[in-house]
């Protein structure tokens, strides 16, 4: 109880300094703040944005799920994970490709449509893959029988498995729209002001934040509204029917098994060989490699302590949900994917009040910096351990007990061997969006502090693109190591 006690507070305490902070505004100036047009044009601006990458993702994700799923194209080995690849490129990283195609000249590539093109191409794997797990999940018998009761296709798709994937699309669509409501640095690389950017800018640029306070409270708004209607719309939602082995799908004739080998390496190789060969012909073009070691060093420093110490956080929490299961348990796991949920800019903001007020001690040092990444990546963690724990029979530990061994005898010998790949794979995943993380190590990092991310992002925004190529290539390669095999361990275990 006392590490999940904690988490707790580590999450909502900042956040309420945050609270504190944005209500020292005059009321009246505050309403004009708040109610001027710029403020409503940002609204309109973050919602069109996250609008415009779910239905470029769903364009994206639904016939490649299909195809990977339905067609023989399932017996291509690798042809699946070539389609969740993009999940190693961070957003700015691509936005840093597509300005640097053109060499920062091409209108075209800025503002909406090339934010909606960079955020577009790097989440579309949230939703490719919770589709394609539920199309996995889903027993064909049910569409056999709609057939043989005589429905048309269309009538089969609507009534049988667009309700069979309903829990999908809202998972991975929320995955998709919070990631949209907390990105800073395409938007900002593309200079399409949403909330994050106005945040930055009102922060960066007033001497009083207490606009950017409020700013980032109606961001967070956005983000438990998502949440909210996310749970609205999946109440009411249940598995049609139980998984059954997968057969082997219908002969397709070759044009189209073609046609689907063609989409799914065009969408997995944009995502990834776009933006390595637009790096890999800047790096060319003489940039120094200097600075790449020092800022690798610095992103290690704070993304190795941030994923042990996630890793480490998550197991009493996932026990205390698994093993002693109460309302109590599941609000402080609540509270934890609360956490995650925060944009990371708000979340950044909300960590500066609570360092100038109450612990002006951890100020623009690592250790806050770490703890931001920690409490901000827990759920990442905590997912995997937490599942490890449910594989693992509660009889085990009893029959130890009963043997005689101690409790530090039977966590070392039965619980930890059962748990640890759960607890590597948590570390691994917040590894990973630590080392990507951009706007909580640009706002919370120490002075000086350069990183990966930052240096990749600093230079990106100078349009000095031969400088931020082996930093983007750095940040490739780091990504790519993980993803793969994160990936491949998941389709295992399916």
């Amino acid at each position: 109880m006392l590490p999940a006690a904690g988490v707790a507070a580590g999450v909502l305490l900042p956040l309420g300094y945050l609270g504190v902070r944005a209500l020292e505004a005059d009321p009246a100036e505050l309403a004009a703040l708040l109610l001027r047009p710029q403020t409503l044009a940002l609204l309109g601006r973050t919602l069109g944005l996250a609008a415009g990458v779910l239905a470029f993702d769903l364009l994206i994700a639904w016939p490649l799920a299909w195809l990977t799923v339905r067609t023989p194209l399932v017996r291509v080995p690798g042809l699946a994970l070539v389609g969740a690849l993009p999940l190693a490129v961070p957003g700015y990283v691509m936005a840093y490709a597509l300005l640097a195609l053109g060499g920062g000249r091409g209108p075209h590539l800025a503002g909406f449509w090339g934010a909606l093109l960079a955020l577009g191409l790097t989440t579309y794997p949230y939703l490719y893959l919770n589709l394609r797990t539920a199309l996995l999940a889903l027993d064909p018998g049910l569409e056999e029988a709609a057939r043989s009761l005589g429905h048309r296709p269309a009538s089969v798709f609507l009534r049988v498995v667009l309700p069979a994937l309903r829990p999908a699309f809202l998972a991975g669509g929320l995955l998709v729209a919070l990631h949209v409501l907390g990105d800073f640095g395409v938007v900002s690389l593309m200079r399409y002001p949403t909330f994050s950017y106005a945040i930055y800018l009102q922060y960066t640029a007033s001497f009083d934040r207490t606009y950017a306070a409020w700013l980032a409270l109606m961001l967070l708004a956005l983000a438990a509204l998502g949440l909210a209607l996310e749970a609205r719309l999946l109440r009411g939602a249940r598995p049609l029917g139980r998984p059954r082995p997968r057969r082997r799908p219908p002969p397709a004739p070759l044009w189209a098994t073609a046609l689907g080998a063609v989409w799914a390496l065009l969408a997995g190789g944009l995502g990834v060989g776009l933006p390595l060969a637009v790096a890999l012909r800047w790096l060319g073009a003489g940039a120094g490699l200097a600075g790449v070691l020092p800022a690798a060093a610095h992103s290690l420093l704070a993304s190795l302590p941030a994923a042990l110490l996630a890793a480490l956080l998550a197991y009493p929490l996932a026990r205390l949900e698994v093993r002693r299961p109460s309302p109590l348990a599941g609000v402080l796991a609540r509270v934890a994917y609360f956490g995650y949920a925060v944009p990371p800019l708000a979340l950044a903001l909300a960590w500066i009040f609570f360092g100038l007020r109450a612990a002006p001690f951890l100020y623009q040092t690592l250790a806050m910096l770490v703890l931001a990444y920690t409490l901000h990546f827990l759920a990442e963690a905590l997912g995997p351990v937490r599942s490890a724990l449910y594989q693992t029979p509660r009889g085990l530990e009893e029959a130890a007990r009963s043997l005689g061994h101690r409790p530090a005898s039977v966590f070392l010998r039965v619980v930890l061997p059962s748990v640890g790949p759960g607890l590597a794979a948590g570390a691994a995943f917040v590894f990973l969006s630590a080392m990507k993380e951009l706007p909580l190590t640009f706002l919370l990092a120490p002075l000086g502090f350069d990183t990966l991310a930052t240096n990749a992002w600093s230079y990106a925004s100078e349009a000095m693109f031969a400088e931020a190529a082996p930093y983007a290539l750095a940040l490739l390669a780091v990504s790519a190591a993980l993803v793969g095999p994160l990936l491949g361990r998941r389709r295992d275990r399916r």
